[in-house]
């Protein structure tokens, strides 16, 4: 019994060890994404240019409504999963720390190479790439579901909690937020900030992105913790 005890042991941590390495380069993957996407300065993910917006409207600093709607997204998983886990919230508040620094670094360092000086067709292609780089980020630390963005574990939540796995969906109903804020502030202020190709192109592809993702990027890693005693194959994943 011993050894197989031991045996579950090792198991166990070389799981637990995987996961963390999966983690560590999801949130890596996402802030360089999101760096290249603000230092090309052609459109901010959904999210960030609502912030922008309702900044332009009420003069409330971008870190400040980013914080708060990160807390008022937390509020609304909650909410729809009927409880309070206080795993699941730390890990979001978590999640925000490494993510934000990492962002700013690469950000700085991306803006020092000059890289929005480059000619107009590679800048788009570049920011293509980086939400592209976004995409997979969520599509693997959803799967390791160790720690997420509020926004992201929204995503999650509703995917199979509503849509049976439909990463494309799901995407589309998150977003469906930030598009209104966005709206909302461009019927009051006549002009819009911060939207451009990129975030045109995140808010049509970057949902079936992260289905693509699931399937064909480290395919042996399934989706964990989705439901109590449920994993992923419980459910019908697609894009």
């Amino acid at each position: 019994m011993s050894v197989l005890a031991n045996h579950a042991a090792a198991v166990h941590t070389h799981r637990h060890n995987e996961n963390l390495f999966y983690l560590a380069i999801s949130i890596f993957f996402n802030a360089f994404g999101n760096a290249l996407t603000i230092s090309l300065n052609l459109g901010s993910a959904l999210w960030t240019a609502s912030a922008v917006n309702f900044t332009a409207l009420t003069s409330i600093s971008v870190s400040w409504i980013l914080f708060a709607s990160g807390i008022l997204v937390i509020i609304a998983n909650a909410l729809i999963i009927r409880k309070v886990d206080w795993h699941r919230i730390l890990g979001n508040l978590i999640f925000m720390v490494p993510f934000s620094y990492l962002v700013g670094l690469l950000s700085t360092c991306l803006g020092a190479f000059g890289i929005n000086e480059l000619p107009l067709l590679l800048r788009v292609v570049l920011d293509v790439a980086g939400i592209c780089f976004i995409s997979l980020a969520i599509s693997i630390y959803q799967r390791v579901n160790l720690m997420l963005h509020p926004c992201d574990d929204l995503m999650q939540i509703i995917r199979f909690k509503y849509f049976k796995g439909n990463a494309t969906i799901a995407q589309l109903v998150t977003f469906m937020p930030p598009v209104v804020i966005t709206l909302i502030c461009w019927f009051f202020l006549h002009q819009l900030y911060a939207i451009n190709v990129g975030t045109v192109f995140a808010l049509l592809f970057q949902g079936s992105l992260v289905g693509v993702f699931d399937k064909f990027v480290f395919p042996s890693l399934k989706h964990q913790h989705i439901e109590p005693g449920k994993t992923a194959a419980h459910h019908e994943l697609s894009y």
